[in-house]
């Protein structure tokens, strides 16, 4: 017996309802009104749409801050409308007190930060805001939604110069021979361990595992058998590949991207994000095998190819999201970029401080050490260099094979390093 949808008493059938319960539903009984196709509506028009209306000005002046360069992730602009809806809120007071508490401006961005406030909540024209307005650093994970496409503003020749212009593109990559396959395989055995906080049996050299031997004890009713024992596991850490995929890198794209795939292919847990204008996710995509198809599915994944370059504000859109920022705890972190940053530097300073605080080593390979001559003259080299473990070459593959293999060796820092080759 089929169920009809616009019966109020369908859950009911099979079951003896009471009398006069039903009386006059089955001559009443209507069809179901036709499906109807519904445009399909992009997701942040869907969550919009979820959201309550008074909701919306504060989801705008989140997007506000980001469109101005500040990092803001989207789990704290929920976190600010929740803590809004604790508040009450009872005046404007308690907006501001939640702001300040969840979005976390930088000190030296305060002033600011409260004159994008007044003038967003208030209506303030007084207020003046230092600075030019900044694109939002758009962030791609490989398992989300295609982003919005942007219309190009600006065309210049890749490769020759560093901008920060965005200039979207597809990259397709040629079919070679396969010559990473003695690094893939030495790859996990090479990189850097650590004591996990998991622990596995072991005949000697451990802990009493206190558990099992109770229990032992309890099963040869009472007799002590031979102590049982357990140990922290030694693990490898996590390596983190971050690529620059700007024009001025177009020569050196492709076999960055054959080094990143068969860092995934060889190690258990390896990360790889592309930066320029934008920052992608592409490790789900280099997990295929197959590493021409795997190229194939990361070229349709990243939109900023041989485009301009924004460094410093990538590397914070990277750390403000808690799910890309952990896989930097603790890793091996390997830049490969020139590092040549247009205009002021202190977003790349702020970021590199930050990343080198919360990975093991922080490593930047750049193609321009090629060069003998070469020295991080650059205002932009000589601000990270102190926070920098390794100053590398990254023009070979070969040279850089060889590096990361070696991160589990200890190494002098890179300033001191460079410090006696000038």
């Amino acid at each position: 017996m089929t169920r009809d949808v616009n019966d109020p008493f369908s859950p009911f059938m099979g079951r003896r309802c009471p009398e006069g319960a039903d009386e006059g539903q089955r001559e009443r009984r209507k069809t179901a009104p036709p499906l109807t196709c519904l445009p399909a509506s992009s997701p942040r028009e869907r969550v919009e749409e979820s959201l309550p209306r008074a909701a919306a000005p504060l989801l705008g002046f989140g997007r506000l801050l980001r469109r101005y360069g500040f990092p803001v992730a989207p789990e704290q602009v929920s976190g600010f409308m929740q803590a809004v809806t604790l508040l009450g809120p009872r005046s404007m007071a308690d907006i501001h007190e939640a702001a300040l508490a969840t979005l976390a401006p930088a000190p030296d961005r305060r002033a600011e930060f409260e004159a994008h406030f007044q003038s967003y909540f208030c209506g303030s024209t007084a207020a003046v805001v230092e600075g030019e307005v900044d694109e939002e650093t758009r962030i791609k994970d490989d398992g989300g939604t295609s982003e919005e496409e942007i219309e190009v503003t600006r065309r210049e020749e890749g490769g020759e110069l560093s901008s920060g212009a965005e200039r979207l593109s597809a990259r397709d990559f040629q079919r070679d021979g396969d010559g990473l396959a003695a690094f893939r395989r030495k790859l996990a055995t090479a990189l850097p361990a650590r004591r996990s906080f998991r622990t596995v049996r072991t005949h000697a050299r451990g802990k009493l595992d206190l558990r099992r031997s109770l229990r032992e004890i309890v099963s040869a009713d009472g007799d002590i058998p031979s102590p049982l024992l357990r140990r922290r596991q030694i693990v490898p850490r996590k390596v983190s590949l971050l690529i620059d995929v700007s024009g001025s890198m177009k020569l050196y794209t492709s076999d960055y991207l054959k080094l990143a795939h068969a860092a995934v292919q060889g190690a258990d847990r390896a990360e790889i994000f592309t930066f320029g204008t934008r920052l992608t996710r592409i490790t789900t995509a280099l997990r295929i095998r197959d590493r021409d198809q795997a190229l194939a599915r990361a070229a349709a994944l990243v939109d900023d190819w041989d485009g301009g370059t924004r460094m410093g504000p990538t590397l914070l859109a990277f750390l403000s999201v808690p799910r890309f920022s952990a896989f930097a705890r603790g890793a091996a972190v390997v830049i490969l970029s020139d590092a040549l940053e247009r205009g002021d530097h202190a977003d790349l300073e702020m970021a590199m401080g930050r990343l080198s605080a919360r990975a093991f080593r922080l490593s930047l390979a750049t193609p321009l050490a090629g060069d003998p001559r070469f020295q991080p003259a650059t205002a932009a080299l000589r601000a990270i260099l102190p926070v920098l473990d390794d100053l590398v070459d990254g023009s070979s593959i070969a040279g850089l094979t060889d590096f990361i293999l070696s991160l589990a060796r200890p190494a002098a820092a890179a300033a001191a390093i460079w410090k006696r080759v000038s």
